[in-house]
């Protein structure tokens, strides 16, 4: 349970640091399916400061909802700092958000190679201000604790650029 713990605390900071400042958030994931919105919104009043969270798992839902170009999808590959970058940035085009937080990455068991393995995920923010930010992250364990430990991380890297 200390996992989930962890994620309601930090959710709830974020909502209230959010509602704090005025600022309005927007996430895009894809590895994470929405539990980063889910945590977000489990929260009483979110509303105040959760604007809305595109899960894009399909890389055609990557162009479709975010902007990603096919080309930057066939280049880099889904799960690249460059897609977490162009996913916040279609996030915040598509949003009335402050912040954009963005999650792709390989939480396995499948889908991991020697150049990308399970694990590997790549976080990116874009703000209103023009910030560009992305994160890689090597994260441990089965598909479950992957994925928790993404939000986790993306929850933090939220608080971070809120607290600035």
């Amino acid at each position: 349970m200390r996992m989930l713990d962890d994620i309601e605390r930090l959710a709830f900071q974020v909502i209230e640091a959010g509602t704090q400042k005025g600022k309005k958030i927007v996430t895009a994931e894809s590895c994470t399916g929405g539990l980063i919105a889910a945590a977000l919104t489990s929260i009483s009043g979110a509303s105040a400061t959760f604007d809305r969270g595109f899960i894009t798992y399909d890389n055609n839902a990557k162009t479709d909802m975010l902007g990603v170009l096919p080309d930057r999808l066939n280049v880099f590959g889904a799960v690249s700092a460059e897609v977490a970058d162009d996913m916040a940035a279609g996030a915040l085009a598509y949003s009335h958000a402050d912040i954009a937080l963005s999650v792709t990455g390989v939480a396995g068991p499948n889908g991991g190679t020697e150049i990308k393995p399970v694990g590997l995920v790549f976080f990116g923010v874009a703000t209103r201000d023009g910030r560009h930010v992305h994160v890689q992250s090597n994260l441990k364990g089965d598909r479950h604790e992957v994925r928790h430990q993404a939000v986790i991380e993306g929850l933090k890297l939220i608080l971070s650029v809120l607290e600035e």
